[in-house]
Parts: C-alpha cells; structure tokens; sequence
C-alpha cells in the first residue's frame, strides 16, 4: 500500500498513525529538495527514522547519523552550505532539541535553509511530567522563519510544504533560514507488522560540486564621474564584487570567505592600509561600495562608520545579518544604481592601492619568512595558497591571519565558507565534515586549538558512516591567543590582574591531540616548519586526517606590531595617485 493510500484508509479510523503520518512528512520533505538528513537516535523520532530509512532504500535521500545533536545540528548546516540546497536535521524530545540552538542561531543570521524536525509527545502527555517532555514549539524563537506543531495523527504534509518555502525564502521580504517543524507522534512507534524496507532502486543522488566563480562585466561607462571608491566585499559577497571592482577600476578589499579575494584589482594586506587613504591623506577615500557583511576588522568598521565618507550596499534580495535601518549604508538593489553611486575609478587610483597593497604584501610576507618557526599569520598564508576544492575557515584569529597574509590569486581557486553568521568557534569541525560530504570535495578547514577541542566529538562517526575528503590544519598555540591582540592583551601585559587573563581568556591546554586523533581513528601528523605544512597541504587526502602546527601565542603581539611597522614604513613616501 502507498502512502497516499494508507493515509487515506487511517483517515477514516480515526487518524493517522506516526509512521504514516511520517512517510507523508518524508515525502513532502523530499518532494521540496530536502536531499540529506542528518539522524540523532530517539525513540520518539522512530517513525521519521524509519521512513527515512525506506527513502533511503530507495536512493531518494542521503541519511547522516551523529549522537551529539549539537554535532547533528552543524553537520546539516554544512551540508546546506556546500549544496545550497536545505537540508534537515532530525531529534527526538526532550533535551536532544535544545542541542540544535547554535546552529539554528547561526543558520538564522547566515541565511542557510536548515530543516530542524523535532519530535515530540502527543498533546495528553504535556504538562503531566511524562518523561523527556517540555515545550519544543518555538524553542528557537526569532531565530527561525517559521515553527509549526502538528499534532499526532494528523497530516503533515501542507505544515511541511510552508515550513520548506520559509526555508528557502518563498516568502515576501524574508531571506533563506532554519525553521522548525515539531512532530507529535503517539505509540505505537514503529512499522506495522509486515512492513520492511522496499527494495533497492538502484537510485542514487547527483551531487555538482561546487565550482570556485569568476564573473565578467563590461567596463563601466566613460560617462559615470570618476571618484575614489573602494570596494568592500565581506561575507558572502560572492564574485559579483570581484567583477563589480573590475568593471569600474576600483581597488577590492576583500575578506577571504567572500570569495571574491582574487583578481588584478584584489589588495591582500588592505587593512593595514585604510589609514593610508585616510582622511589626512592627500588623497583619501571618498565613497564605499559594499557586498555581502564585513565582520573580520576594525579599521573596516571605522571607515563604514565615517560621516563623511558615504557608503552603499548591494542588496538586491533580503539578507538576514541586520535589521531594515539599523546600519548606515544605502541599500541599493540594482548594479545600475550601484555604478551611479560609485563612479568609475582613475587609473591612478587603482595604481596607488595596488602599489601600496604589493609593497605591504612583500613587507608582510619578510617579517614571516624571518621567523624560525611557523606563526599564525604564516600558517594562514601557507593554508591560503594551498587551498583547493573547498576552504573552510574557522572563527578567531584562523581567518584573520588568512586576511592579513594570504595573498589574492589571479583567478579563485578554492569555494570558501565560514560560519561568519555569528563567528562563534563551535560546531566548526562538524560544519567542515558537512561541507565536505556536501559537496562530494576535497576540504581543508584551518582552526586554532581551542575551535578544535570545542568540536572534539565532531570526529566522531559512527561505524559504516560515509567519511568525508577533509584536512583539519589545528594550529595549536596551547590557548586562545585572539585575545592578547585585543584589549585584553594590554591587561595582561600591565599585570595588574595577575594572571586572570591568562586563565580566563586564554584558557591554556595541554592536550595531546595525536592521542585524541587515534581515539577517533584519524591520522594525525605534526608539523615543525612552513615547508613541512606546505608538504602535508600538496600531499594527497584519503579519508581525514589532521595537520598539528605547533605556535607560540605569547609574541603574536609583538609579530602583529613588527608588521604594522614594516608595512607602514613600506608604503611611507609612495604615490597616492
């Protein structure tokens, strides 16, 4: 009997039951592009399970099975990422859902269509203390498109269909994002009596891998003003701001996770160099044009934040990462209105940014050559000129020193991702794992120590589990060291807190993450010098395998001033225009 007709012979009896109203949630999921799930184990969510389980057979979905929900809910995250697809993470009641609040959250503010499916309890056992039973429906509050309890026994399949067009952003004036779909389910919990898997189909799923993007504009008209423009391309901006900055002779500043860091108009170290186009320049920066959210540096956010010096946004669809008039920048819609506002660039204006970005970028790449032993930015350069297939970046200082020493090549040579969301360091091993089953590719993920150990359990896959093509590069400085290049760092050094930073923010470790590797069946290899780790990233990837960098964190201060140093005396005395 097909699932249209078995529903239709439980409507008559008084309701579905859970696995029939089940096999329509599956079929509906299915039918709207959900093509991976991730699986937490629960007895509540058994009738989801199954009927997954039976898709499965039949070569219709790919199912993922994870016991950390948390793990569960960043693997579905990063799966959705690298397919631009949504994908759905599946628990049981109870705390198992709770789990999911990080990814949700940062789903919410990266746009990514996460399906989180919670089972629950049917509605006479709520509020009598029956085990693993709390208030599911809209745990996750703002932080999802649209929640929607269905009751047990009841069809799910027009609650499913409206929860997958908020995922992907079918509604008016709403971006892409995670949205819950709680499913009570009342016993019994699994198949009826002479029900099994059907036969194999011999179906599989097409996976198109991702491929890093190049985009061609013509040049901007000759009758557009010439001003001194910059193009700002954050998170997410896509390739669009490469061809944008080319097309109208503009100076890129690009974040690596925009993927639009390549090109002839890209400046690597350009952080270091807003103050040099400053307002007491000669000549400085007269307008910003933005794509996508800037979230890696301050001197970026002072010259959004300048009164005097006007910016726009390209926003041509509803973004989630700020509310309507909550920042400064003009929202523009069309590429047309955006070349209004920015002009076209004089050739000696693209000269001077890319003569002062080679200079800083050579400064840069001295001071890490001098240093005897790897150090973050140098590590993020290595990863950086290495990075193939798929990059993920993980959140701290990892992509900063990638924004601050990787050098812009001419064409993309990798698709990135970070979870720039919310920028927080959990989940990201899990995140990586998704990517790379995702989008079927080789993937590296650079992270510092403390990112990894916080997603240690991420290793973990279960016995027959697909394994992914991912490199983890960990460079281990034995702590969390982004803090002593903040405030922080001045707090430390005063002494006057003893060693409350070190403890506190810090938060030296001392583990053997060659043991821990072994533990979860990883190969595990540490590296001493920049040409071993350019070694380790050229070598083939079979399966996963970790890249150990050992740093020291307590002179990253000192690094991060010799370069400014050399950088600021690298540029001192060159044209402006």
């Amino acid at each position: 009997m097909s699932p249209a007709d078995s529903a239709a012979a439980s409507s008559t009896s008084g309701g579905l039951t859970a696995v029939e109203a089940a096999r329509i949630a599956v079929d509906t999921l299915l039918a709207a592009g959900v093509r991976q799930v991730v699986v937490s184990p629960g007895s509540r969510s058994a009738p989801m399970a199954y009927a997954l389980a039976e898709a499965e057979a039949t070569g219709r979905v790919e199912l993922l099975v994870r016991i950390d929900e948390r793990t569960a809910g960043f693997t579905a995250l990063g799966l959705a990422l690298s397919a631009g697809a949504p994908a759905a993470v599946l628990t049981t009641s109870g705390t198992a859902v709770g789990n999911l609040l990080p990814a949700v959250m940062e789903a919410n503010h990266a746009a990514v269509p996460l399906v989180v499916i919670s089972a629950d309890r049917p509605e006479e056992l709520r509020g009598t203390g029956a085990n693993q039973t709390t208030v599911q429906l809209d745990l996750f509050g703002e932080h999802v498109r649209f929640a929607v309890d269905v009751p047990a026994g009841s069809d799910p399949q027009r609650a499913v269909d409206t929860a997958l067009s908020a995922a992907t952003g079918a509604f008016e004036d709403a971006p892409p994002g995670p949205v819950q779909l709680n499913l009570a389910f009342r016993d019994p919990l699994v198949p009826a009596v002479g029900d099994g898997l059907p036969a194999a189909a011999g179906r599989g799923l097409y996976r198109a891998a991702r491929r890093p993007l190049a985009l061609d504009f013509p040049a901007a008209s000759t009758a557009l003003p010439e001003r001194r423009t910059v193009v700002l391309a954050g998170h997410d901006a896509g390739p669009v701001a490469e061809a944008f900055a080319r097309a109208h002779g503009l100076p890129l500043l690009a974040e690596p996770s925009s993927n639009a860091r390549f090109g002839p108009n890209a400046v690597g170290p350009y952080r270091l160099l807003i103050d040099h186009f400053g307002a007491d320049s000669a000549h400085p920066i007269e307008r910003v044009v933005l794509f996508g959210r800037p979230t890696l540096s301050r001197p970026v956010s002072a010259l959004l934040e300048r009164a005097d010096v006007p910016s726009a946004l390209y926003q041509p669809v509803p973004v989630a990462w700020y509310e309507p008039g909550r920042r400064t920048e003009l929202p523009l819609e069309s590429l047309a209105d955006l070349a209004v506002f920015a002009g076209r660039g004089a050739a000696a204006w693209l000269d001077a940014w890319l003569l002062a970005g080679a200079a800083a970028q050579h400064a840069v790449d001295l001071i890490l050559a001098a240093s005897p032993a790897p150090t973050g930015p140098s590590v993020g350069a290595e990863v950086w000129k290495h990075a193939r297939e798929q990059l993920v970046l993980g959140s701290s200082n990892g992509i900063r020193d990638v924004d601050l020493a990787g050098a812009p090549p001419a064409e993309p040579q990798a698709t990135m991702f970070a979870n720039r969301g919310l920028a927080g360091i959990d989940g990201t091993t899990s995140t990586a794992t998704g990517i790379a089953l995702g989008g079927g590719q080789e993937t590296t993920v650079l992270m510092g120590d403390v990112t990894f150990l916080h997603d240690a359990g991420g290793l973990l896959l279960g016995a027959g589990e697909a394994e992914p093509l991912l490199r983890i590069v960990v460079l281990n400085d034995a702590g969390g060291a982004i803090f002593g290049l903040l405030e922080h760092g001045a707090v430390a050094a005063a002494g006057r807190y003893g060693n409350a930073v070190e403890r506190l923010f810090a938060t030296p470790q001392r583990v053997d993450l060659a043991a821990l590797a072994a533990a979860y069946g990883v190969v595990h290899r540490r590296v001493g010098t920049t040409a071993e780790l350019a070694e380790a990233l050229s070598g083939p990837l079979e399966g996963r395998s970790i890249i150990e960098v050992r740093t020291d964190r307590h002179r990253l201060g000192e690094l991060h001033r010799a370069i400014r140093a050399a950088v600021a005396t690298a540029v001192e005395g060159l044209p402006q225009t």
